[in-house]
């Protein structure tokens, strides 16, 4: 058995020792997908890398049992996580905010075409994959993978057993119905 594998069964066992020492594992992995996602942040936002993986790793230890069975499993859960701390933190920012003058929070992806993603922009497409998970649920979880995790198509593929053109469509269909949903 591998180190990772080791890990994942003891986290599935419910080791709270183990998320910690899998933190530490996949920490690397987990500062360079936060750091993907906030890299074209505005100035101003002072939601910053180091801040998003503490915050998921303090999700991850309050979920106390994860059920995870490899890398891009536990990737993909770590790409959700992260989409709820966003989200979260844009909502506080929002709430807490006097004022007219909006902080952009700036999330590059091929959903929106813009170079700078609004709070509202970001709580919109948040709504309208809330929603599409009515409906398509798959295809919430290759966004998520994707765009909050960063995952290629090929990890996406193996972590939800599907083939790599299922997923290019899947992704192809899900910008189709966000981007209507957003205009």
């Amino acid at each position: 058995m591998t180190e990772l594998t080791q890990l994942f069964d003891a986290v599935n066992a419910g080791d709270r020792g183990a998320i910690d020492r899998l933190t530490a594992v996949m920490y690397e992995e987990l500062r360079q997908l936060a750091h993907r996602r906030l890299s074209g942040s505005a100035r101003g936002n002072s939601l910053e890398t180091t801040g998003l993986i503490h915050e998921s790793y303090l999700r991850f230890l309050k979920a106390g049992r994860l059920r995870v069975a490899d890398r891009n499993q536990f990737l993909s859960y770590s790409s959700r996580v992260m989409r709820s701390v966003i989200v979260d933190f844009v909502r506080r920012h929002r709430a807490d905010r006097r004022g007219g003058d909006a902080v952009q929070v700036t999330l590059q992806t091929d959903i929106i075409d813009a170079a700078h993603m609004s709070e509202d922009q970001l709580l919109r497409i948040n709504e309208a994959l809330d929603e599409l998970a009515t409906v398509e649920p798959r295809l919430v979880q290759v966004v998520e993978m994707r765009y909050f995790g960063g995952l290629n198509e090929n990890e996406i593929a193996d972590t939800l057993g599907l083939t790599e053109r299922t997923v290019r469509r899947d992704w192809q269909k899900a910008r189709l119905l966000l981007s209507a949903a957003l205009s």
